[in-house]
């Protein structure tokens, strides 16, 4: 009789703890899209964005995945003039989906780092907004961020190539595209005229002088040739800047010139 007592008391005092605290709980849908500077969304052919949300000031995790999709739609993000409330946006660009139970509003902050496919020229951006109970941030683009960069693969010298002699000329060759992997090219969408590549060098951890790297006749391809005069440890820099918008990215290699 106790027991049963006890277990009667027991339930009561839950029931009145779902009352006061979960049961007030709604769920509220947050999506989260990221687009690259000065062009398309980041999605799956880039192995996607992790998004991560948090409560801002408890740094408690809420929900964490990663973009997936497609880049969307080339005339509506690139071509066409944008309107006021008209979103970027389709159904089928990338995107990140979460719910999440709230009783109350909270500070709500999203990071989102990627592409994860190319973690070697990564970024990271975040922001922080108020989320309302049961108040959806799913209209338009959703909770929308841009991810500044482009992603940079150094393709020759090969990392910490060895060359014999005193005198070397070095071809230095990159492949630049920009965050969502959308290519470059003289005259395209992302005009390779428009963007300066340039290779700086290090000798011994001494800088040692620039380089520049032109379009070298492939789709996102650079290419130049430094001259080394003398025997050492180089260190080349290869950088991708848009001075129209200050968008950057880079990539590194290290090699050795012996005698």
């Amino acid at each position: 009789m106790q027991k049963k007592t006890l277990l009667k008391v027991s339930g009561f005092l839950m029931a009145i703890f779902c009352l006061a605290e979960t049961c007030w709980a709604e769920p509220t849908d947050i999506t989260v899209r990221v687009i690259s500077r000065d062009a398309k969304f980041i999605g799956s052919s880039m192995g996607g964005v992790l998004i991560t949300l948090r409560d801002a000031e408890t740094g408690e995790i809420l929900s964490q995945g990663k973009t997936e999709g497609g880049t969307g739609d080339t005339n509506r993000i690139i071509k066409q003039a944008h309107t006021r409330g008209v979103p970027l946006s389709t159904e089928s660009a990338a995107k990140f989906s979460a719910t999440i139970n709230l009783d109350e509003p909270r500070p709500i902050e999203v990071t989102a780092y990627g592409p994860l496919a190319k973690r070697r020229g990564a970024n990271r951006v975040s922001a922080v907004q108020w989320v309302v109970p049961g108040k959806h941030l799913t209209g338009g683009d959703g909770w929308l961020l841009e991810m500044p960069g482009f992603i940079v693969d150094v393709l020759s010298p090969p990392t910490h190539l060895k060359l014999n002699g005193a005198s070397k000329a070095v071809e230095l060759k990159a492949n630049v595209t920009m965050m969502c992997g959308c290519p470059i090219e003289p005259g395209g969408l992302w005009d390779a005229n428009r963007y300066e590549v340039v290779a700086l060098i290090k000798k011994n951890g001494e800088p040692a002088g620039k380089t520049t790297l032109t379009y070298a006749g492939a789709t996102s391809q650079f290419a130049g040739t430094l001259q080394v005069e003398e025997p050492g440890s180089y260190e080349a820099t290869v950088y991708a800047y848009d001075p129209a918008n200050g968008n950057t990215g880079l990539d590194e290699v290290t090699f050795i010139i012996s005698r």
